[in-house]
């Protein structure tokens, strides 16, 4: 059990960068499980499904309780982001573990200026600029083929699209997010499973469990936080976290290749 002490302060963690911001909990899943706890690369990939999966679910029903779910925008941003995840989960059976994981990093440094963007755009005056349902729905088949790839739920990307691109208050755009992560997390876990099983590997479901479970307290205290904290604030903090990360799992990668290993 202490060995999984760090790791399990990682699933805290995750449940409440999802509470708070309705996005980023792949984004920490997938390091946690593989540079933590040790975990193959595609079975960091489908946990971090699992995980994101179950806890964004949590996390949405006090937004939904608070009527802070637009299920319209959920379903025109999502219906193509689950064909999306499909897409990108068959593919990944075709992607090299590193390859990967080199892809996530890359992601991860994009998710930083996403996060960046999105809380200075919040900032400016402005009305927001309404997209059509076409380039909404193509931005939520985008959004899935990351998710299926790489295993991040899309949120960090969401989010902004949802708010500077699709009109919705930043309330409401949290939490039909973690409807969209939830549905394309458990799209791309069912074809990921067919992947490992192709692999000979196998996914802890205890371990998952218990991520779930932390996962799922942080997401109701970050909910509960995200009511008095500074949104724009908050983004930006995440974004440094981002940022250092994506720098690390690039650095590692990068590593790894000119050492031969």
């Amino acid at each position: 059990m202490p060995a999984l002490l760090l790791p399990l302060t990682g699933a805290l963690l995750i449940g409440l960068t999802l509470g708070l911001l309705g996005s980023g909990g792949a984004i920490l899943t997938v390091p946690v499980l593989h540079f933590g706890l040790g975990w193959h690369e595609k079975q960091a990939v489908a946990g971090s499904l699992v995980v994101v999966g179950a806890v964004s679910l949590v996390a949405l029903v006090p937004r939904a309780w608070r009527g802070q779910v637009r299920w319209s925008r959920a379903l025109a941003f999502g219906g193509p982001g689950l064909l999306g995840t499909l897409l990108g989960a068959s593919l990944s059976r075709f992607v090299p573990g590193r390859l990967q994981m080199g892809l996530f990093g890359l992601v991860v440094a994009t998710a930083a200026v996403f996060m960046l963007r999105g809380a200075a755009a919040r900032s400016a005056a402005g009305p927001a600029r309404i997209r059509s349902p076409l380039r909404v729905g193509l931005d939520g088949l985008g959004v899935g083929l990351l998710t299926g790839l790489v295993g991040v739920g899309g949120g960090f990307l969401i989010v902004p699209a949802l708010v500077l691109l699709g009109g919705l208050d930043l309330p409401v755009a949290m939490g039909t997010s973690l409807a969209i992560i939830a549905a394309n997390s458990a799209a791309g876990l069912s074809r990921h499973l067919g992947v490992l099983a192709g692999l000979g590997l196998e996914i802890d479901w205890k371990t998952l469990g218990w991520f779930v479970a932390l996962g799922s307290l942080g997401s109701l205290l970050g909910a509960r936080w995200a009511q008095r904290l500074p949104a724009p604030i908050l983004q930006r903090g995440f974004a440094g976290l981002l940022a250092c990360l994506g720098l690390f799992i690039l650095g590692e990668q990068l590593w790894s290749c000119l050492a031969g290993g």
